[in-house]
């Protein structure tokens, strides 16, 4: 009992093998994070924020752009320190809370007086050198410019080199374990000194987009010469509040990336909280482009805005200065925009902050996403081989439109990150791998029927079947068809020589070059009974050479069994009980034929008054002692063929009387002028026996016994000869139709 069930449920669990394979392949991808396949999902992200970017709010945040009208008006970039000092000054008259410069001041300005007493050297009069070093130097005046107003410079940070950065101007405290997994890098292009020095803080600006080039996430802080260092955004927000220092919380362990330190989870500056990545980055919720967020450089330093203006657009607010200029290069790639100014950027995590809209990627999102991968692609492996293709790609489909609304409603609703990618892709998977072994396994049990059915089809038959979608349809059908039955003369007596091993060897000797014959001519072998073989032709496909193909089928069978008498006698391997004969009824007409029996067991087969007559046939072959006998129906469709009038004969069971044919040869001996002689007096031979011109008959008898042994005509004559000599002393009368009355099957 437990071993049926377990039988049971082995073959209901093995067709969802390959599924449930192709699941935890998909599942060891996720926690491979490959990263080809996790652009993937940022690829989708990104459609979800083209299709619904954050609605802009005027967030207190401004950007000042460096444009290429700004240039082209102002000349060409750096532009000269005190129009830099020109451009803080009216930004801090204007009331902007801070002014954050994405820019970096690394080099002295190169219009300084000192600089210029330089360059000019000799070529300028003492008094003059003398007067234009005394003027006041560009980057003091900015310094001072900046001392009086909340300014944040930006700096980059890079790998190359050793050198420390600016410090950070506020204290930065770790609420955790320490962070490891924050960049870390080892040099550093700062402002300069007295710059910075005047400066309320500094942020660096470094900003470096995924591996296709798409800034999605923004780094908050960075690690350099020892210190955690906050981003330009992050600094303007604190210095904006006036806030001393910023918070770094973290958890105790590195739960994403398996280190000995912790995890960043948030930053904390005033009052703000911002959720961060593992690492210390922002998810960006881009707004599409808004030019209300925007002024250009010089519309400020030309005066083309009055002062209310300047309030109504600066008062208050966090300002980023910017070089959005084509060849400044500050413009990198973000997913609602090709080009998009970095100081954008930097702008827009502010706005988020200040709003409290963050665009989060949950830390149960990863569960979430492996337990409806696992879910649905379970589901399905265990699913699609009781339901096929079909209902199962229906169902797949559902399950990724079902997914893809969740990941879609998600961001859209509660701005969460849920990844459709590898749920997507497990399903897929599981599909393709059901599929794909489902029809490998098809295809073998194709294959295998294939080879079963060229057991009994010619191979072009059994092509035909396979491709012809009613060709096995249940039930019978009626048809024109020809029907053959085969037996071995005294095959009880060779039975009793044999034992029943050699009884099965002989048989397998026999039939197999018997059955080649047969479906070389398209022949449909039916079954074996013992010793006989019953065959037929035109079914279960048209078959429009059907006579033909049954007299060769025949004709070729004899022919075979004469080269395997010769052949097997003279070897001691099989047995094989001499020479071996054998006898052929063929006729032709309408039968029924199909898939018939009862609903436990079905065989394809034919029955009909034709069947019953040609079995008949084949047991007058003994009777008439010729290899093979045709019926009349089948002699009007073989005229180009060799064939002899046999007898007019009653069989057993059937009232109706049949004329006999022998089929001797094929078209080639119809053509012989030696059978067409013979055929001739044969002809006169019958009808002078119709006749009841007994005389004529024996005349005729005497004179073609030795051709009638060629043709295997010589028990026929001795039939007629005793029926001859009977009717001649006891003449049977005008009455008498010529029928013999058959008394045996």
């Amino acid at each position: 009992m437990a071993s049926a069930i377990v039988g049971r449920l082995r073959r209901k669990l093995t067709p969802a093998l390959p599924g449930v394979g192709a699941l935890v392949l998909v599942l060891g991808l996720q926690l491979a994070a490959l990263p080809a396949v996790e652009r993937i999902g940022l690829q989708i992200f990104d459609s979800y924020q083209r299709l619904g970017p954050r609605s802009y709010e005027d967030a207190a945040v401004r950007i000042v752009d460096i444009d290429d009208e700004s240039i082209r008006r102002l000349g060409q970039w750096p532009w000269p320190r005190d129009q830099i000092a020109e451009l803080t000054q009216r930004l801090s008259d204007a009331g902007a809370a801070v002014v954050a410069y994405d820019v970096v001041f690394s080099e002295a300005d190169r219009t300084a007086p000192a600089r210029l007493v330089e360059r000019l050297g000799s070529r300028v009069d003492r008094q003059a050198l003398a007067t234009l070093a005394g003027l006041p130097d560009p980057d003091t005046t900015l310094a001072a410019t900046f001392g009086r107003t909340p300014v944040v410079l930006g700096y980059f940070l890079t790998r190359d080199g050793e050198a420390a950065a600016t410090p950070p101007k506020a204290g930065i405290a770790i609420a955790g374990s320490s962070p490891t997994t924050v960049p870390s890098f080892s040099n550093a292009i700062v402002a300069l000194a007295p710059l910075a020095d005047a400066a309320a803080g500094t942020g660096f600006v470094s900003m470096i987009g995924d591996g296709d080039g798409i800034m999605r996430k923004a780094p908050m802080i960075a690690q350099q010469g020892g210190h955690l260092l906050p981003s330009l955004s992050l600094e303007a927000l604190r210095v904006a509040q006036q806030a001393g220092s910023i918070t770094v919380k973290s958890n105790d362990a590195s739960g994403e990336t398996g280190g000995d330190g912790g995890d960043v989870v948030a930053l904390k500056v005033g009052g703000f909280e911002i959720p961060t990545t593992h690492s210390g980055e922002f998810w960006l919720r881009y707004t599409a482009p808004q030019a209300g967020r925007s002024v250009p450089a010089w519309r400020l330093l030309q005066n083309t805005l009055t002062p209310a203006q300047l309030k109504e657009r600066f008062a208050g607010r966090i300002v980023f200065v910017g070089a959005g200029a084509i060849g400044l290069r500050d413009l990198v790639s973000t997913p609602v925009a090709e080009r998009e100014l970095g100081a954008s950027i930097h702008a827009q995590i502010v706005e988020q902050v200040i709003l409290g809209k963050f665009l989060a990627r949950p830390d149960w999102a990863p569960g979430l996403e492996r337990a409806a991968l696992l879910l649905s692609g379970l589901v399905l492996a265990f699913m699609l081989p009781w339901t096929g293709a079909a209902i199962g790609a229906a169902a797949g489909l559902g399950a990724v439109g079902a997914m893809s609304a969740v990941s879609w409603l998600a961001f859209r609703r509660y701005d969460f990150l849920i990844d459709p990618t590898y749920p997507v892709l497990g399903l897929i998977a599981v599909y393709a791998a059901v599929t794909v072994i489902s029809y490998y396994r098809e295809e073998r049990r194709r294959a295998y029927i294939h080879g079963a059915f060229n057991r009994y089809l010619s191979p072009e038959m059994v092509r035909r079947i396979a491709n012809s979608s009613n060709a096995l349809d249940l039930g019978g059908e009626e048809r024109e068809m020809t029907v053959m039955f085969c037996d071995i003369r005294g095959f009880s007596r060779i039975s009793e020589g044999l034992t029943p091993q050699q009884i099965i060897r002989f048989l397998i000797a026999f039939l197999t070059p018997m059955c080649d014959v047969l479906i070389a001519r398209q022949a449909t072998i039916d079954k074996f009974i013992g010793d006989a073989i019953l065959a037929f032709w035109n079914a279960p496909l048209d078959d429009h050479e059907q006579h033909v193909n049954a007299a060769h089928g025949a004709l070729g069978m004899v022919a075979a069994l004469k080269a395997l008498n010769e052949t097997m006698q003279k070897q001691s391997v099989e047995p094989w009980p001499g020479e071996v004969k054998i006898g052929i009824g063929l006729n032709s007409g309408p039968c029924c034929v199909g898939n018939m029996g009862a609903a436990q067991r079905l065989s394809y087969t034919l029955i009909g008054d034709t069947v019953n007559l040609a079995s008949r046939l084949e047991g007058l072959t003994k009777y008439y002692g010729v290899s093979i006998a045709i019926g009349s129906a089948l002699h009007c469709e073989l005229a180009e063929f060799a064939w002899l009038e046999l007898d007019r004969v009653r069989v057993v069971g059937r009232d109706a009387p049949e004329t006999l044919y022998a089929l001797v040869g094929d078209e080639a001996l119809a053509l012989d002028t030696n059978f067409i002689a013979y055929a001739d007096a044969h002809a006169a031979l019958i009808a002078a026996y119709r006749a009841r011109d007994w005389r004529e008959a024996v005349r005729l008898l005497d004179a073609h016994a030795e051709a009638a042994d060629r043709y295997e005509m010589t028990k026929l004559y001795a039939l007629l000869r005793d029926r001859v000599a009977l009717f001649t002393q006891d003449d049977p009368g005008s009455a008498w139709d010529g029928v013999f009355q058959a008394t045996e099957k």
